[in-house]
């Protein structure tokens, strides 16, 4: 006995959702939070920057310094490794992804360290400074904690802060974090689960 004709579309329905492993965004773990929003900061091309400037883009973004001994380079080389696994398996989808890092420490790190600093990661990846009170605004309006740390000898110091790797909407809207602790493959995984 044939099947209904409503029952045979309703059966090709759930097929191609079965398919489609990608959620929807209103299911994003940050849909609607208060993460993100207008900057503009100097990039290590000395020209300005906006947030705007990356409308129409995915963005991973992520705040820490270029001083940092450890934990700042190591996340980085982990969302852009990461990244570079996405842009092999997606090049298309790959390409519409900008990474960018925003200092929290502009007293040392100046548009030439910055872009020294990026340099050595991604090939796309922005480094943007400002002055402290830009970078306190915008750090304060993506969530981030960030300060100054001992000083040693020297007058060497660390910074205290939250290392958080965000990954935006096209439209500037917060998506998700980037597990950074678990390696570049599982970036590459939750790049695959929201860009598209």
């Amino acid at each position: 006995m044939p099947l209904p004709r409503t029952l045979v579309a309703l059966s090709a329905a759930l097929a191609l959702a079965a398919c489609d492993s990608q959620p929807a965004l209103d299911t994003a773990p940050l849909y609607g939070a208060a993460i993100g929003g207008p900057f503009a900061l100097t990039g290590g091309d000395g020209k300005v920057h906006r947030w705007a400037d990356y409308d129409g883009k995915w963005r991973i973004v992520y705040f820490g310094y270029t001083y940092c001994p450890d934990i700042c380079p190591t996340d980085v080389q982990r969302f852009s490794q990461g990244l570079t696994q996405f842009e092999k398996a997606e090049p298309e989808l790959g390409a519409q992804v900008q990474p960018i890092f925003i200092t929290i420490d502009p007293a040392r790190d100046t548009p030439d360290v910055v872009a020294e600093f990026v340099s050595n990661f991604h090939p796309r990846l922005v480094g943007l400074t400002g002055t402290p009170e830009q970078i306190e605004a915008v750090a304060k309006t993506f969530g981030v904690f960030f300060s100054r740390g001992r000083e040693g000898e020297g007058g060497a110091y660390d910074m205290n802060h939250s290392n958080v790797v965000y990954l935006f909407a096209p439209d500037g809207s917060p998506v998700a974090i980037l597990p950074a602790s678990e390696g570049a493959d599982a970036i590459a995984a939750e790049l695959a689960r929201w860009v598209r």
